[in-house]
């Protein structure tokens, strides 16, 4: 199974940029679906972006995010990244990278990088 490594969390003021990485242990083009998820202390995990090159290249944001955070396929087809632009303190969490080989969850998640905005 594909194993998950995040990485590039950390503290950022208000307004700033962030760009958090997944290494995934597998070329996972054409196989996975690669996500971004987030949990918030005390909230539930919530999605934040997906991607996928199965049936045609796709992305999708959740509402909260669109326009200011953006993911992408890295030139090794192992890399994921989600780059963060003006950074609100309700961006606040853990951040994971999840893989699904199924259309309808994701099987397989990273452990996780602290952000943190300051306001």
């Amino acid at each position: 199974q594909v194993q998950l490594v995040e990485s590039g969390g950390g503290l950022v003021q208000a307004g700033g940029s962030l760009r958090l990485s997944c290494t995934a242990s597998e070329r996972t083009e054409n196989r996975y679906r690669m996500g971004w998820f987030r949990q918030a202390p005390g909230k539930e995990r919530e999605f934040v972006a997906g991607i996928t090159w199965r049936s045609g290249f796709r992305t999708t944001y959740a509402d909260s995010v669109k326009g200011r955070f953006t993911i992408s396929r890295g030139n090794a087809e192992n890399t994921v990244y989600l780059q963060m632009n003006s950074l609100k303190p309700e961006d606040t969490a853990v951040y994971y990278c999840a893989a699904g080989l199924s259309s309808v969850r994701y099987e397989f998640w990273g452990q996780g990088t602290q952000v943190t905005v300051s306001s």
